[in-house]
């Protein structure tokens, strides 16, 4: 694999992504306004940020809705940042979360936070989201738990909480202190998850929403919080200040849902979503035409339609991002293996990298780079460094000295040593690392959906979720596919690429 094929593909990406960011320019000449709807990581705010959506289109807007885009901080970074204009939220979330430690309790105090930061919020929409202790109905009977305080009496209870629950101002670590809670088996887990867990028995009790239909499906028992730990989860709708000079039609749609939605009426939507398996956006157009008579049109995908959207979602990430680090990663492997001490050095910054849990990476890539597509490129861009790189240094480092002294020899200067023997030389070695990664980050692409960057994941998100394994395979087979694929490409890549006598062999 000489430089010029390297060259030759690194331009022809290059391409593919300039004309990729320019496409959505050529073909918006809409004059209406866009508005983007975030909304996090559960059904409930799923249907609350449908709702907003339809409610932004009966306004002539053009809504764009960034689901399940994880926890809080997600959600509030890119609101701040301007990457969504709206989401839904809770008053017991920003006093305890959002705006941990300074005192701020009452709505007057959050409106005020709020406007500091450049930020409204409508009013309360009618429900009260809390936090609540949940059990299975037949185990709480049992060992007579009936409010949180009775946990105190059985230290060997198991107890499984959502990831975000775990590490919260009002979660478990303030929770255990408020309650003097003894137990030790606490584990953290996805919130939708959990359910599976405290029906199978592997956990005893969990965190609950107060408006999860779960909790009625499978007969739960929710205890009492008798020492009233957690405040009020009033629902309400966030939005940026901007939005009332930029679409100003919005705010006066958002004002009519205030105090509209009972907390019956929000258990039965979500009873629908999760239990009943309809879409959100039709539960969200059918609530509006009940309660407003809004003539909203629920949009449905195919799934045919969704495959190929998430396909090319997925193949830009990798696309985009192996390339950048094929572009990187083969010079630092050549430098590595030309430099001794500058080559240690690179080998074990690349090699730290590697180490750093993927989620992580892309959770500090947020505040660099926002949310979507550009945080989980450059993540997934510094995974592929490190296979690479090293195959890169192996396979030059490996060249027999005899033809290395040939090549002096003959009077080939070091750049053509390095294009003319080296590099084709260590072509085998550098596929087997581009092949490595490739297939790597295939995978730990999904995980790009968690920061609203599509591709595979986004099914796999909504199947745990909704509790849908139809819908988790309809991510995870054809990122299995994929992987399967790119290997075997780069296995012909080889054969067209690199000459007969250089291949690896395998081992017998």
């Amino acid at each position: 694999m000489s430089m010029n094929v390297i060259r030759k593909c690194f331009g022809i990406i290059c391409i593919f992504y300039v004309a990729t960011l320019f496409t959505p320019l050529a073909v918006s000449g809409e004059e209406s306004v866009t508005v983007t709807v975030g909304s996090k990581k559960f059904t409930e705010s799923v249907i609350l940020g449908e709702i907003v959506s339809h409610l932004a289109e009966d306004k002539a807007l053009k809504p764009v809705h960034r689901r399940e885009l994880g926890g809080t901080r997600v959600l509030w970074s890119a609101l701040l940042k301007g990457e969504i204009d709206i989401y839904p939220e809770y008053t017991g979330t920003i006093s305890r979360e959002i705006f941990a430690g300074l005192g701020i309790e009452n709505e007057e105090e959050i409106r005020r936070a709020l406007s500091e930061k450049g930020i409204r919020m409508t009013g309360p929409l009618g429900f009260n989201n809390t936090y609540v202790i949940g059990m299975r109905a037949d185990v709480a009977r049992k060992l007579g738990i009936r409010k949180i305080s009775d946990l105190r009496n059985h230290p060997e209870l198991s107890l499984g909480f959502g990831n975000e629950f775990m590490d919260r101002g009002d979660g478990w670590p303030s929770l255990k202190e408020r309650y003097s809670l003894p137990q030790k088996d606490v584990r953290g887990m996805d919130h939708d998850l959990a359910y599976r867990g405290l029906q199978s028995g592997d956990i005893d009790a969990m965190d609950l929403y107060a408006t999860d239909a779960e909790i009625q499906y499978y007969k739960l028992q929710t205890l009492t919080d008798d020492l009233s730990h957690f405040p009020e989860y009033n629902a309400l709708i966030l939005y940026r200040a901007d939005l009332e000079a930029r679409a100003p039609g919005i705010i006066s749609a958002l004002s009519r849902l205030e105090g509209l939605i009972s907390e019956p009426e929000m258990i039965l939507m979500n009873a629908r979503a999760k239990l009943d398996r309809i879409p959100e956006s039709k539960i969200a157009a059918d609530f509006l035409a009940a309660r407003l008579s809004l003539d909203a049109e629920a949009h449905g995908e195919t799934v045919m339609s969704r495959f190929w959207q998430h396909t090319y979602e997925h193949l830009f990430l990798v696309c985009i991002s192996l390339i950048a680090a094929i572009g990187v990663s083969i010079p630092l492997g050549i430098i590595a293996a030309k430099k001794t001490k500058l080559g240690q050095i690179i080998l074990g910054f690349v090699g730290i990298i590697q180490t750093i849990p993927s989620l992580a990476l892309l959770v500090f890539m947020i505040p660099l780079l926002g949310i979507g597509g550009p945080p989980a490129i450059a993540a997934l861009f510094l995974y592929s460094l490190l296979p690479i790189v090293r195959n890169t240094y192996t396979g030059i480092h490996d060249i027999p000295l005899h033809i290395r002294e040939s090549s002096e020899a003959i009077g080939l200067s070091a750049g053509a040593r390095l294009r003319i023997v080296e590099v084709p030389m260590a072509s085998s070695s550098i596929l087997a690392g581009i092949k490595t990664s490739a297939v790597i980050n295939v995978g730990t692409a999904t995980l790009g959906a968690l920061i609203g960057a599509g591709g595979y994941g986004q099914p796999i998100l909504t199947g745990i979720r909704l509790d849908d394994v139809g819908l988790i395979l309809q991510g995870a087979l054809p990122a299995a596919l994929l992987a399967l694929f790119v290997q075997g490409a780069f296995e012909i890549a080889e054969r067209m690429l690199v000459p007969r006598g250089l291949r690896l062999k395998s081992m017998a």
